[in-house]
């Protein structure tokens, strides 16, 4: 009967065999079990493709009979070591290829386990051949001094660590400094349920602070949207509203105090916000912001100083809570004038009058509706015609316009909350409206009684509209 081999190449000799080379042969198996239970060797790994590790029958120096195997090469990109699917033993790997990449050590198929080794990595690894066709090679854990590995549930007692902590990377995630003869230090709790983890400030001294310092100009972020200051009794916050707002709550009825040197009077406090942005002062609910001092100065030495109110709000300027008590003095230099001016297209409205925004022409007086507007009107009857106009325009109540089509189609706007009588006239300044028509905006009121603009296409068409009720509107003197 002939010899039969193991699976990493020992010769097992059958009775009568080998006569003459018992010897030799028994030599060769003890130096094969001598490589297998602590030989070392080199195996190249290339960009080629896999590497496979075969057995050497009745011989040494095949590879996969080693104890310790270290991969040696340049590899591109993470590259496979395959063994057969009968061998069964355990290896010392190390991955010293360069590139950066990974060696996967498996068995040459099936879906069986592998074992990655990440650059610089050394693994104590098993193949089971546990299955004919699926076979798996486990990590034993096994840990060495340079080894990257990952600890899971593991506990390390008073560890020492360098000058570093790197991440999964390989990037710097903290570095450590460590202080001569210090006794200061940082504690780190955990929290059960419905409690935050804590930071602490520990160590042989007391009173110590935790100072944060960034980096450069860089600034210190504090990402929730509540910030508490103080201990529990303080109940002081900082709190934002996810949006960029933030609101500063003392505990109770607390005051909040802005001081500078400690309380003195040697400092100024500023709140600054954007260039050219507001800062509102809003209190709470009906509640007032209240000025103390007997004088209140608005502006620097060189601005104007301005006192406005929001939105639909009114300013009012009241003494003694709004009695009668005093007076009210808005005063100017000598023998300067005192301006009231509304903002944009605003009015001036004194007791419910409310003023016109622009000057009327010479020889106009000021007439009111009968509703507390005031307008300005031509002292003596006709019409207040005007320069010829060559593009849209929005008349006055009493004006007559020149219009002049010639170089286009264009738009008169009757006036805006007309009174009954007011009136607008018209004229084909050029004769060209049949070319270019003249449109009448009616500017919310109706023309006719339609809720439409009236086209005019007739040439040296002329005509006055006057207005009447909300009903008809607009209506024509002349047809």
């Amino acid at each position: 009967m002939a010899s039969t081999y193991t699976p990493l190449g020992v010769e097992l000799q059958a009775t009568g065999e080998n006569a003459g080379t018992w010897g030799t042969k028994t030599n060769t198996n003890l130096q094969l079990i001598e490589q297998i239970t602590g030989g070392f060797t080199t195996q190249a790994v290339s960009d080629s493709g896999d590497t496979t590790l075969s057995v050497s029958d009745g011989s040494t120096g095949a590879t996969l009979a080693h104890r310790v195997i270290e991969f040696t090469g340049t590899i591109s990109a993470s590259r496979n070591v395959t063994i057969p699917l009968d061998v069964q033993t355990f290896y010392v790997l190390k991955n010293s290829t360069s590139g950066s990449q990974n060696v996967v050590f498996k068995y040459v198929s099936g879906s069986g386990d592998s074992i990655t080794l990440a650059p610089g990595a050394v693994k104590m690894v098993y193949a089971t051949a546990n299955d004919g066709t699926n076979p798996d090679i486990d990590d034993t854990g096994f840990i060495t001094a340079s080894s990257t590995d990952t600890l899971t549930n593991k506990t390390l007692t008073s560890p020492k660590i360098g000058t570093s902590i790197l991440d999964t990377n390989g990037n710097e995630l903290a570095l450590l400094t460590a202080t001569s003869s210090a006794v200061n230090e940082f504690t780190i709790a955990n929290a059960a349920t419905g409690a935050g983890p804590t930071l602490s400030s520990t160590g042989g001294d007391s009173n110590i602070d935790i100072n944060i310092t960034p980096k450069g100009t860089g600034d210190v972020v504090l990402a929730g949207d509540t910030v508490k200051v103080g201990d529990s009794g303080a109940a002081a916050t900082l709190s934002s509203n996810g949006a960029g707002a933030l609101t500063i709550t003392t505990g109770g009825t607390e005051d909040l105090v802005l001081s500078t040197n400690s309380g003195t009077n040697s400092g100024t406090i500023t709140i600054t916000d954007g260039a050219n942005n507001n800062i509102t002062l809003q209190p709470n609910g009906t509640g007032d912001v209240v000025a103390a001092a007997d004088t209140l100065v608005v502006g620097d030495s060189n601005a104007d100083a301005t006192i406005t109110t929001n939105g639909t709000g009114n300013l009012a300027l009241s003494t003694n809570n709004g009695t009668d008590s005093g007076v009210i003095t808005i005063v100017d230099a000598a023998n300067g004038n005192i301006t009231i001016t509304p903002n944009g297209s605003g009015n001036i409205v004194l007791d419910g009058l409310t003023f016109p925004n622009a000057d009327g022409s010479a020889d106009t007086f000021l007439k009111t509706n009968g509703s507390g507007t005031l307008s300005f009107a031509a002292v003596s009857g006709g019409t207040d015609w005007q320069a010829v106009k060559t593009g849209n325009y929005t008349a006055s109540a009493g004006e007559g316009v020149f219009a002049n089509t010639t170089s286009g189609a264009w738009t008169l706007t009757l006036p805006a909350s007309p009174s009954i009588g007011d009136e607008v006239s018209f004229v084909d300044y050029a004769g060209t409206f049949d070319s270019n028509n003249l449109t009448i905006g009616r500017n919310g009121s109706k023309i006719a009684g339609a809720t439409a603009d009236l086209t005019v296409s007739t040439e040296r068409a002329a005509n006055t509209l006057v207005f009447t009720d909300s009903t008809q509107g607009w209506l024509l003197k002349n047809k």
